[in-house]
């Protein structure tokens, strides 16, 4: 299914790596839930999937229907069903997620300052900017160097340190 680069896009990242059964149960959920997922009795055309083991993504191709307050809201209620569920937190934004090699980490905001303090994390390390909003800039800027980033402006004391 090809969706419009100005799908909407939604980025859920845990607190922890799921485990590969966590991983597909997630995926499991997710599906049924995509599968029925309306706005105002329209089938929404969307998709949800895990990346890396900490990210839940969902998508909606606004051109097909919108995603309105209520089928926006009956996807945060199934995102807080796998966070109970898993027991994980997939609403707090002061987790950092990076790249060291192919491995994703997550830190608190004050690890990762003590992180960058100490030079294990520098402009060049890959950050996750879950801030965007469309499929386009999902793929070609989630995944930047710091430097790239709002995070070097958040950080930018202990880059400059």
């Amino acid at each position: 299914m090809i969706f419009s680069p100005q799908s909407k896009v939604w980025i859920y990242q845990s607190n922890r790596r799921f485990t590969d059964q966590e991983t597909a149960e997630i995926q499991n959920i997710l599906n049924d839930f995509v599968e029925q997922w309306t706005a105002h009795g329209h089938q929404l055309k969307a998709r949800a999937e895990v990346f890396h083991h900490y990210f839940i993504v969902l998508t909606v191709d606004q051109e097909v229907a919108n995603a309105t307050g209520c089928s926006i809201d009956s996807s945060v209620r199934v995102i807080k069903e796998i966070e109970s569920k898993f027991g994980l937190d997939l609403f707090d934004r002061f987790n950092m997620a990076y790249k060291i090699g192919d491995d994703v980490h997550v830190a608190t905001k004050e690890d990762f300052e003590t992180l960058i303090s100490i030079k294990k994390i520098g402009l060049e390390t890959i950050v996750f900017n879950n801030l965007v909003q469309t499929l386009e800039d999902f793929e070609q800027k989630w995944e930047v160097p710091l430097q790239d980033s709002w995070h070097k402006n958040i950080f930018a004391e202990q880059l400059n340190g």
